[in-house]
């Protein structure tokens, strides 16, 4: 789920939270944004166009150095967000593969695209699916931490995004049909931008 990547990514921010607590909200705002973006390729070769694994960790690596000597806003920022990225690409690693209706289809050795080597990386599969019960597990585990460490309004986003995963895993197995009917009533020209198992 999307809410498990930004909630890893808020807990790659923890560090810089208790170390060098000045810099936590654009640490924090770093981490929640390296967590979702890589899923706004969803409307465009999902897991490949925004999903750079080895790229973001060679990025984090480079500019670590820089945020501990010379900590700064764009230097905490910029490890923050690409150390998130490399999580989420590495999380969906451990999910499943693309496709409509993981739970009740052929699986799919299609991952995340490795743009360095020019291949797709194959699933784990620890997780079955994403909004899995297994998933919103560790969204939970995840979460403690955050609650412990964090207060006010990032601890309220912590329990927002906690109740937006335990409604989307209720409701996963619904929302495909959902998609799928939503996707006839939306412009012709903006159809081309929708994943093909929504519109079949």
């Amino acid at each position: 789920m999307v809410t498990t990547h930004v909630l890893v990514g808020l807990v790659v921010a923890l560090p810089v939270v208790v170390f060098a607590p000045d810099h936590a909200p654009t640490a924090l705002a770093a981490g929640v944004a390296g967590g979702f973006v890589p899923d706004l390729d969803v409307v465009a070769a999902h897991r490949k166009t925004l999903h750079h694994p080895v790229s973001a960790v060679l990025g984090a690596a480079t500019c670590l150095p820089a945020a501990v000597v010379a900590p700064s806003s764009p230097t905490i920022g910029s490890v923050t967000f690409l150390a998130a990225v490399a999580c989420h690409c590495f999380g969906d690693i451990a999910s499943c593969g693309l496709g409509a209706r993981p739970w009740n289809t052929p699986p799919s050795n299609r991952a995340i695209y490795d743009h360095v080597r020019g291949r797709w990386l194959p699933p784990r599969r620890w997780i079955r699916y994403d909004g899995a019960p297994e998933d919103l597990l560790v969204a939970f585990l995840v979460a403690v931490p955050l609650l412990v460490a964090l207060e006010g309004g990032w601890q309220l986003l912590v329990v927002a995004l906690l109740a937006v995963s335990v409604c989307y895993t209720l409701a996963r197995k619904r929302l495909e049909d959902v998609a799928r009917w939503l996707t006839g009533y939306l412009p012709s020209w903006f159809r081309s931008y929708v994943p093909e198992r929504y519109l079949a």
